[in-house]
C-alpha cells in the first residue's frame, strides 16, 4: 500500500476552490448588461474569471512555496 507522503497542508490551498466556485455562481452572469467595450457582461466576466484564477494560482504558490 502506498503512502501520501504530502507535508503540504497550508490552509492557503483552501483559496484555490475560489477560481472553481465563483465561475458557478450564475447569477453573477445571467444578464446583458453592463456591457464593456460592447461585449456583454458574460463574456468579459468570463476574461475576469481567467484572470482570478490566475491572480489566486499565484498568490497561494508564493505564499506556501518553501523557502530554504
Amino acid at each position: 500500500m502506498a503512502v501520501s507522503k504530502a507535508g503540504d497542508r497550508s490552509p492557503w490551498n483552501w483559496l484555490l476552490f475560489l477560481p472553481i466556485l465563483v465561475p458557478l455562481l450564475t447569477p453573477l452572469f445571467n444578464q446583458d448588461t453592463p456591457r464593456l467595450f460592447g461585449f456583454p457582461v458574460f463574456y468579459w466576466l468570463q476574461l475576469a474569471f481567467i484572470l482570478l484564477g490566475v491572480t489566486t494560482t499565484t498568490v497561494v504558490y508564493q505564499l506556501t512555496k518553501r523557502r530554504g
